[in-house]
């Protein structure tokens, strides 16, 4: 009498899909343990658990039916995947290439005995979809991954990482878009004493010269740090016509920007004795970073009123990374009073600091590596992953309504 797992549509499919976990030949209203299982690319193993019970036909659906225990509790058909974490404390699953999938191994055993295993069922998780290509890309200035979907012409957007990451790119490649990442720090935070705009602007442009790209200008996706160099190049550079920013600062943090061989933003300071240590040995830095509107501090706002494209603002409320919603507020305050209209705000209460696109194991604390210490990064695990869904279907809507293809402006097909 075997029972069965199964994924639907199917045990492959891109990372940023929902999948559908059924049982059938369970007994009639048997309870069982699922766990799900996988380890990221720095060998760290992560897993969840939680107990389910079968219908009278031996039947469960995680559509439909709730955990009773374990990492979480009711109707949370994706809640094996976003609950996973590791045996050790304050780590982050890493996914940096987009060329391995995550893969998770599901499986079914009698009630909280590991060792009877009735099924067990392998879903890999792509994160870069059929015919997209893959290129490395090495400017005079700046160093990223070029994402380029078959056929075209498409929309382009420069995903703007703090230190370097392929999952947020290839996954919106997949959607429709010629992508290209590029970390703000290719060295380490330490040894970076200044940032020239510049280099970004040498990436927007090789963006632009691509021959699939079909819009007229560049969108810019980023979440903390690379969100006040996106703010800053939509305010000096042209041919911005849409960023995304994520928890972001409205002010430039931690160095000086230049631009045209000139300092043009001075940073905001921080004051590392504003930390707050908690038991777990993670610190609470969100009241470290100077604030942005006191008097000493305007040098290092951004002009974000001088920008010609579109802006969509997103906060996480419970980010303790920083205070975004303010900075988010102070931005869009500062637009209203310039006679402003081009942009939108975005708020997820619950949610913390690592906005990343839907499904990946939420983080609550890991090590950061531009303060040098392990910190917590706020939000409760289930509102934050509802937030990763809502956002990611948020940021292709408005990259495709901002940066349209024009059909005639298409570059002729020889």
């Amino acid at each position: 009498h075997a029972s069965t797992a199964l994924l639907l549509p199917s045990a492959r499919c891109l990372f940023d899909q929902p999948v559908q976990l059924k049982v059938e030949g369970l007994r009639s209203r048997q309870v069982v343990t699922m766990r799900a299982r996988s380890t990221d690319e720095k060998g760290v193993v992560f897993s969840s658990s939680a107990t389910y019970r079968a219908d009278g036909s031996g039947e469960i659906d995680l559509l439909r039916d709730p955990s009773l225990s374990g990492s979480y509790v009711g109707v949370e058909p994706m809640g094996l995947l976003w609950s996973m974490k590791a045996d050790a404390l304050h780590k982050r699953f890493q996914k940096p290439c987009a060329l391995n999938p995550h893969v998770v191994k599901f499986s079914l055993h009698e009630e909280d005995r590991e060792d009877r295993m009735l099924a067990e069922v392998t879903n890999e998780r792509l994160l870069i979809g059929n015919g997209v290509s893959r290129v490395p890309v090495k400017g005079r200035n700046y160093q990223g991954v070029l994402f380029t979907p078959p056929e075209g012409p498409f929309p382009a957007v420069l995903d703007l990482c703090t230190l370097m990451s392929e999952k947020r790119a290839s996954l919106l490649a997949n959607k429709g878009f010629v992508v290209l990442t590029v970390p703000v720090y290719t060295d380490h935070p330490d040894n970076v004493k200044q940032i020239h705009l510049d280099h970004f602007n040498e990436a927007v442009d090789f963006l632009q010269q691509q021959p699939k790209v079909g819009s007229k200008g560049v969108g810019i996706m980023a979440r903390s740090k690379g969100g006040d160099i996106a703010l800053s190049l939509a305010a000096f550079v042209s041919g911005v016509k849409a960023v995304v920013s994520i928890n972001g600062c409205n002010a430039v943090v931690s160095v000086p920007l230049y631009y045209q061989n000139h300092q043009i933003i001075s940073p905001l300071g921080s004051d590392i004795t504003k930390l707050i240590t908690t038991e777990s040995g993670a610190s609470i830095i969100k009241y470290g970073l100077g604030d942005p509107l006191a008097e000493e501090n305007k040098d290092s706002l951004v002009p974000i009123e001088q920008a010609k494209g579109r802006f969509l603002f997103v906060a996480s409320e419970d980010d303790l990374n920083w205070d975004s919603k303010a900075y988010m507020d102070q931005m869009a305050e500062r637009l209203k009073r310039h006679g402003k209209e081009n942009f939108e705000t975005l708020c997820y209460p619950g949610a913390g600091h690592l906005l990343e696109p839907p499904y990946s194991p939420y983080c609550a604390s890991s090590f950061h590596r531009l303060v040098h210490h392990v910190v917590l990064w706020g939000g409760e695990a289930r509102a934050h992953a509802e937030a990763e869904v809502h956002l990611w279907s948020k940021i292709q809507e408005f990259f495709r309504t901002h940066l349209s293809c024009d059909a005639a402006q298409t570059k002729p097909k020889l």
